[in-house]
């Protein structure tokens, strides 16, 4: 395994936290109502409609290019999300709006880890939670403490 410095690992996380945040973040901002950007949801319609998170813009990936315009304002950060980690739609969406000039960031672990994290979601029939899964958020507790 080749070492790196730590002054350059430092460049590399300071850069990761500049360009991702993740599910609690993005949670706790949206329930302090003010929460300074705009969610996009990546995703098919069809995946929407299977569950996404309130408050998001639907916006797939494919559609970046002709609707981000009508749909999004260049001067709100955008944070992306698409399923999960086993998935890199977030990081083509958020590549696509940053080359249409908007500043934005990826959300970490996706709807996938949204609603095992226990947060409220949407259906097309209605809202739904989730019991937390132990191994994604605390138990009993608010936040991991990271």
């Amino acid at each position: 395994m080749s070492s790196t410095t730590p002054a350059a690992a430092a460049a590399h996380f300071h850069a990761s936290l500049a360009f991702h945040t993740d599910v609690s973040d993005v949670a706790a901002a949206l329930a302090s109502r003010d929460p300074a950007f705009v969610l996009v949801d990546s995703r098919s319609t069809e995946s929407w409609d299977q569950g996404h998170i309130p408050g998001a813009v639907h916006l797939p990936t494919a559609l970046i290019p002709e609707q981000a315009g009508r749909l999004l304002d260049r001067s709100v950060p955008v944070v992306t999300y698409c399923w999960g980690p086993g998935c890199n739609g977030a990081t083509r969406a958020a590549l696509a709006l940053a080359e249409l000039g908007h500043q934005v960031r990826e959300m970490l672990g996706g709807f996938e880890y949204w609603v095992r994290e226990g947060f409220e979601f949407e259906t097309w029939e209605g809202r739904e939670r989730r019991p937390a899964d132990p191994l994604t958020a605390p138990v009993g507790a608010d936040d991991c403490g990271c």
